[in-house]
C-alpha cells in the first residue's frame, strides 16, 4: 500500500483564520470564499470540510481530523505539492525532530482532541508540521550539513527531493510554515484526467504528479522488458485498485469529498 504525500505551505495564522474560526463561526465561509474568489464548487467542498471538523469527537485523533482537514483547507487558498510514497514522518532520523512544532505547541488545548500524534500515522491524515523559521533552517541545512542533506535526498529519492525542496522554497518565499499530509489529493499515474482530490485539484503543483507518472511508466516498461512482453502490454491489461486504511471515526464523507462531478478534464486542461 503506498502512500499519496502532500506538503501544504501555511502559516499558523492562517490554520486559525481559515479553519478554526469557521469552525466556532461556519458563517464567515461565505466571506472568506468571496476575498479569496473561492468558486462555489470550491466553496462547498469547503463547507463540507469544515462540517466534518464540527463533528470532530475528542477521542478522535487530531492528525485524521483537524490536521487532515487544515490540509484540504489549505488547497482552497494556495498551492500544494505532491510527492508519491515520501515523507518527513518516514524518517527515523532523530535530528530531523528539532525541524518540528508540535499541534501541542500552539494549537489551543479547546481545540485538541484527546489524541495526538503529530506525525503521519496511516492514510488520510497530517503529518509533521514545519514553522516558517524551521523551514529557513531545514533549507539552509540541506545545503550546508552534509548529514541533513543525505537524509532527505535518500528519503526523497528519485528526484522527488526537487519537489520537497520547490515546496520549502515557496514556504520560505512567503513566510509560511510546511505541513505534511497524505492522500490529500490522488494521482492516477496512467490517466491523469482521472486523479481525485478532496481539495482544488487545480492547486497541486504539476511537478510532482508528473514526476509520478514518469515513473510508474517506467516501471511498467522495465516489468515487459524483463519477461518479453511486447510493448504495453501490460498497460493495457493494467487495473488499478487503491487499497487504503480508512481513518477511525473520522466524520468526513469520502465519496461525498472525492467526488469532481463535472470537473473530470482538470489534470487534462493543466496537462494538455
Amino acid at each position: 500500500m503506498g502512500f499519496d504525500i502532500s506538503y501544504h505551505p501555511i502559516s499558523e495564522e492562517q490554520m486559525n483564520t481559515w479553519y478554526f474560526e469557521l469552525i466556532k463561526n461556519p458563517e464567515k465561509i461565505e466571506a472568506l470564499a468571496s476575498d479569496h474568489q473561492i468558486d462555489d464548487f470550491y466553496k462547498t467542498k469547503y463547507q463540507d470540510t469544515i462540517n466534518a471538523g464540527r463533528e470532530t469527537d475528542q477521542n478522535d485523533y487530531f492528525d485524521k481530523t483537524h490536521g487532515f482537514f487544515i490540509a484540504v483547507v489549505q488547497g482552497f487558498f494556495e498551492t500544494y505539492f505532491y510527492v508519491r510514497g515520501a515523507a518527513l514522518s518516514f524518517s527515523e532520523n532523530k535530528q530531523l525532530n528539532s525541524y518540528y512544532k508540535k499541534w501541542e505547541e500552539f494549537i489551543p488545548v479547546g481545540s485538541l482532541t484527546k489524541k495526538v500524534e503529530n506525525r503521519l500515522v496511516e492514510n488520510y491524515c497530517s503529518g509533521v508540521y514545519i514553522p516558517a523559521d524551521q523551514v529557513t533552517c531545514l533549507l539552509d541545512d540541506y545545503h550546508n550539513k552534509a548529514d541533513i542533506r543525505s537524509e532527505l535526498d535518500q528519503l526523497f529519492s528519485e528526484g522527488r527531493i526537487a519537489v520537497f525542496l520547490k515546496a520549502l522554497n515557496f514556504a520560505k518565499e512567503r513566510g509560511l510554515g510546511l505541513l505534511e499530509a497524505t492522500e490529500v489529493v490522488e494521482p492516477q499515474p496512467f490517466d491523469l484526467n482521472e486523479s481525485k482530490s478532496y481539495s482544488n485539484l487545480f492547486n497541486c503543483d504539476q511537478e510532482g504528479p508528473l514526476l509520478y507518472q514518469v515513473t510508474a511508466f517506467e516501471q511498467i516498461k522495465d516489468i515487459e522488458q524483463r519477461n518479453g512482453l511486447p510493448e504495453n502490454e501490460v498497460l493495457h491489461n493494467f487495473k488499478i485498485e487503491k487499497v487504503h486504511v480508512e481513518p477511525i471515526d473520522t466524520a468526513i464523507d469520502t465519496k461525498k469529498t472525492t467526488e469532481v462531478a463535472g470537473k473530470r478534464s482538470f489534470w487534462k486542461r493543466l496537462f494538455g
